[in-house]
């Protein structure tokens, strides 16, 4: 019986739950702790394909799609349409995603991973999507099938799991309104690096009083840590260790042990070349949002950076991070 590649169908779920297992349990033997296993993992991507698959109203688009042999499911593909930040302008308007939780099967015929991906471009494409972006975390399948695709690296997520009692950094603290301005300055340095480097990111007009918005907003919210380096009359950088979302972790996995960085930047890392003026301070923002995940508990940290970055990544490669995932970008 020839292969079929087809949209996913609520009777469809319990064999996706089962792909999707595997899928899971590939990502944990990468890293236990970055990928720990939900208690009731099985019930919780039964919970996520429900609403993906059920749901009328839903926050963005998505897309599933599964090939079938033989009345066996031999493979599974998640798309959805990325909301794009605020604090950008998303000139081609919002790219497509094809997110990590996809998975072949061993077993599965010749041609699988590419029909998969060919369907899934379909459909981003057909909602509108002129720019698209794959993720990967675990084995060679999927990258490789991206990069002859015409994917290449957009941003990378490195991660380290023995964040350590250290504590906080002399000369770091936690952030306060009076600092709001200043991370928002520094902000703006970090957004032009981000442009500099690839003009995915273009920066949207109002980019600094949307930003100062959410910066407000966000040193009364309870889940993270807002620090800085320097008074708040000359700012000299800033981190924010936030919790991780269920943007980059699929639902079989517990999120609770793990914290993300992505609002991170000192002028250090203006050069994105080089680490002409040393490293210190920007290291010692980056131990302090360490020293902030353990004192929640937290195992793991979850740090993104554009793959162009290379001072950033050097620095995050010298402080004991890797790469756990990547992000890449078909134009």
């Amino acid at each position: 019986m020839t292969q079929t590649i087809r949209p996913a169908t609520p009777d469809d779920m319990p064999r996706l739950v089962g792909l999707l297992m595997l899928d899971a349990q590939e990502r944990h033997a990468e890293d236990a702790i970055l990928w720990k296993m939900a208690d009731d993992a099985p019930a919780q991507i039964e919970k996520a394909l429900t609403f993906a698959l059920t749901a009328e109203q839903q926050p963005f688009q998505q897309f599933w799609h599964v090939a079938e042999d033989g009345g066996q499911l031999t493979g599974v593909i998640h798309a959805m349409m990325l909301p794009v930040p605020p604090i950008y302008t998303g000139p081609l308007g919002e790219p497509g995603l094809i997110l990590s939780d996809s998975f072949v099967a061993a077993d599965a015929p010749n041609g699988t991973v590419e029909g998969l991906l060919a369907a899934a471009e379909d459909v981003l494409h057909e909602a509108g999507a002129k720019s698209k972006l794959a993720s990967y975390v675990a084995g060679e399948i999927w990258p490789t099938a991206f990069e002859a695709s015409g994917y290449e690296p957009l941003t990378l997520y490195l991660s380290r799991s023995d964040l350590g009692d250290q504590g906080m950094p002399t000369g770091v603290r936690q952030a306060t309104e009076d600092d709001v301005s200043g991370i928002v300055a520094r902000s703006a340095e970090n957004r032009q690096v981000l442009f500099d480097i690839d003009p995915f990111w273009e920066i949207h007009p109002e980019a600094d009083p949307r930003f100062s918005a959410w910066m407000t907003r966000s040193l009364a919210l309870r889940d993270r840590d807002m620090m800085v380096l320097g008074e708040s009359e000359d700012l000299q950088g800033y981190v924010i260790a936030q919790p991780a979302s269920r943007l980059h972790f699929p639902p079989a996995h517990d999120i609770t042990g793990t914290g993300v960085i992505d609002d991170y930047y000192h002028p250090e890392l203006a050069n994105p070349a080089g680490l002409d003026g040393g490293s210190e301070a920007s290291n010692a923002l980056l131990r302090a949002a360490e020293a902030a995940f353990a004192k929640r508990g937290m195992g793991a940290a979850f740090v993104v950076c554009p793959a162009g970055w290379a001072s950033k990544t050097k620095l995050l490669e010298s402080a004991g991070y890797e790469t756990a995932m990547v992000w890449s970008i078909k134009r």
